[in-house]
């Protein structure tokens, strides 16, 4: 092993009496970099050697690199880059080498090699780590697009990439990622074509025998990319509708792998997408726009991203100069965007068709117009809309809000209150939408609330029911006597779902303490104390009543500390803090502390320990205790400035 290391390190030292000649580095400097570099070399030859070794060769010849280059911009030295940069460059070369041998399946660091490749070697070396990393992870689709543009965009090679591209198809034939950046390679090639043969064109050379072919100027290169893609997904469709048809759950599972190939109109227009950005693809647009409104008029994307199109189309420039006539082309545009989805839902009568016209409808409605005719229109259109879609039991939940805020807001009470009724029946399971219609109902004060509120409470999973109860408390409290609130109170109670006898016990607590005072608080608190479940809200906000009072007595201020440690003394170690707290206070005796922290040391378990014993000793308060036998004693407590000794 140390012939080797020696070995690599007079392999050195040419470069560094370069270094040191040309006066890049100093005499002390090279000796450094020698002692540093022979204790590395001797970390990679070791018999168990570690990744983090190899990084940190790397790096540590990187940042030379760096330095070198820094000190030529301050010394203006640009010469021997032969006999100084690039054996280093080499040099590391050969340790990514060593080290992607060795970690073969660590994707980081053969893209860390392709990193310092395109910044420090040449465009040849960037392209055989490429090479070699797609030998070992052809199963990464983004492994090949990243060769592919760096032979484009650093290497220039057109053909080089295709050939990466045609490649990563045999291993990944149906990846729509792949066939994108295909296509846009394609048309990246065509486009450097074109501006090449101007460029000829404009020095008026004589090209003798060879031509731009027209087809490839023309983007015929993409469009064979497009029909292979396409192809397959058409292909894929077939099988899928010819194998829905039977029963079987292997069957069912093929058909779910093929439609999932691609996203069938979506990857056409992502396509179609990418042709328009440039600016010669017209007749490609065209013919990708037919085949899409000839092939897949079956997915409600085609329809959306047709009808969409039609906002793209200019307007007449007389018209343009005042806001009343940029409004009337707008509404014109926007009327020939709904006539493509008409002609879309009449076609396709899905919730996925109505859902695209709604959300247009939708998002031309919250923009801002100071023409108030444009501004009527669309909502108008909105609504109608709504209704037919709700007509057609089609409407998706989350539009029942929108549709009822505009009813709201425009006035329309009973047609709000008519929606509310309506998605109740088509949602009577849903928490949502009863939550939403009935605070509809609330709103406008109809007087079937209440037997609303208990038709939405059979209807709904008891388990989803908590902010229904929530609701109606808020109603009953509002609306209702207090003899039918308490009655509704207790009936929350006796609900066998704990989240809801837990709420309704804090609820009751409130409303108590709001509509009767201390003493019926009181009263209703001691009569739930021992029923369970019991929230630690429930005591707690009894505390805080407590509190509140004008002379608080610390006797009930303990009581109920300690039956709410009784329930949740094991784990909260808040709880008993803010019992020492209390203690502490102008209303408790400081001597208590100690034994309150000593059962607190004994109730609690695993991790509140740690953070109780953390916080009493980190806190504004410092509280140290030594036990003697059974006598514990307060050994020092210091508060602001004070300090006390207290001994029991």
């Amino acid at each position: 092993m140390a012939e080797v290391v020696q070995q690599r390190i007079e392999e050195r030292i040419p470069e560094l009496e370069q270094l040191e000649r040309v006066g890049l580095f100093t005499k002390k400097e090279v000796k450094a970099i020698i002692k540093r570099a022979t204790a590395m070399e001797y970390k990679l030859h070791r018999l168990i050697v570690n990744k983090e070794d190899f990084i940190a060769y790397i790096q540590y010849e990187i940042n030379v690199l760096e330095l070198i280059k820094k000190r030529r911009t301050h010394v203006r030295y640009n010469f021997k880059r032969e006999e100084i940069e690039f054996p280093i460059i080499n040099r590391i070369n050969s340790i990514f080498k060593r080290a992607t041998n060795k970690w073969k399946n660590d994707v980081q660091l053969w893209l860390s090699h392709v990193a310092f490749c395109r910044k420090w070697a040449t465009k040849g070396q960037t392209s055989k780590v490429f090479s070699a990393m797609l030998a070992i992870h052809p199963d990464k689709p983004a492994l090949w697009i990243m060769a592919a543009k760096s032979e484009l965009e650093d290497r220039n090679s057109s053909e080089s990439a295709r050939h990466l591209f045609l490649r990563a198809l045999r291993f990944h034939s149906n990846n729509k990622k792949v066939y994108q950046e295909y296509f846009r390679m394609e048309l990246l090639h065509c486009e450097k074509l074109r501006k090449q043969q101007k460029e000829l064109e404009k020095a008026e050379l004589d090209l003798g025998e060879y031509e731009f072919s027209p087809e490839i100027l023309s983007g015929k290169l993409a469009q064979v990319v497009y029909n292979d893609a396409t192809g397959k997904l058409r292909v894929s469709i077939y099988f899928s509708h010819e194998l829905i048809k039977s029963h079987h759950t292997k069957t069912k599972i093929i058909i779910t792998c093929l439609l999932t190939v691609f996203a069938e109109a979506e990857f056409v227009i992502s396509l179609l997408n990418i042709a328009a950005i440039f600016d010669f693809t017209k007749d490609l647009q065209d013919s990708i726009l037919q085949d899409l409104q000839t092939n897949y008029t079956e997915d409600s994307v085609t329809w959306d991203f047709l009808a969409k199109k039609e906002l793209e189309a200019p307007g007449a420039g007389e018209e343009l100069l005042s806001a009343k006539g940029r409004a009337s082309d707008i509404n014109r545009r926007e009327e020939r965007c709904c006539q493509v989805y008409e002609e879309g839902v009449k076609s396709l009568n899905t919730e996925p068709m109505w859902t695209c016209y709604i959300a247009f409808c939708l998002e031309r409605q919250k923009r801002k117009t100071n023409v108030q005719e444009l501004k009527e229109k669309r909502q108008e259109r909105l609504l109608d809309v709504l209704q037919r879609a709700h007509s057609c039991q089609l409407l998706k939940e989350n539009y029942y809000k929108n549709w009822l805020q505009i009813l709201l807001s425009s006035g329309h009470a009973e047609g709000a209150a008519s929606v509310a009724m309506a998605a109740t029946q088509r949602f009577s399971q849903s928490v949502p939408m009863w939550s939403l219609s009935l605070q509809t109902l609330m709103q406008l004060g109809n007087e079937n609330v209440g037997k609303l509120f208990h038709q939405a409470l059979t209807k709904v999973n008891p388990k989803e029911s908590l902010p229904l109860w929530q609701l109606q408390v808020k109603w009953s409290v509002e609306n209702q006597t207090a003899e039918e609130t308490e009655a509704l109170f207790k009936s929350g109670l006796l609900s066998t779902l704990p989240t809801v006898a837990m709420e309704m016990k804090v609820c009751f607590l409130n409303w108590s303490y709001s509509t009767g005072g201390y003493k019926k608080a009181r009263k209703t608190f001691t009569s739930l104390q021992e029923v369970r479940p019991l929230p630690k809200m429930f005591f707690i906000r009894m505390i805080e009543i407590e509190q509140e009072q004008e002379t608080p007595k610390i006797n009930n201020l303990r009581d109920y500390y300690e039956r709410a440690l009784q329930e949740f003394g094991t784990s909260d170690d808040d709880l008993w803090l803010q019992y020492i707290q209390v203690e502490l206070g102008p209303l408790g005796q400081p001597e208590y502390c100690g034994k309150i922290h000593w059962r607190a040391m004994k109730f609690l378990e695993g991790e509140s320990v740690e953070r109780f014993t953390s916080n009493t000793h980190c806190s504004d308060w410092t509280l140290v205790i030594s036990q003697t036998s059974k006598t514990f004693v307060i050994v020092q407590l210091k508060q602001g400035l004070s300090t006390w000794m207290f001994m029991e």
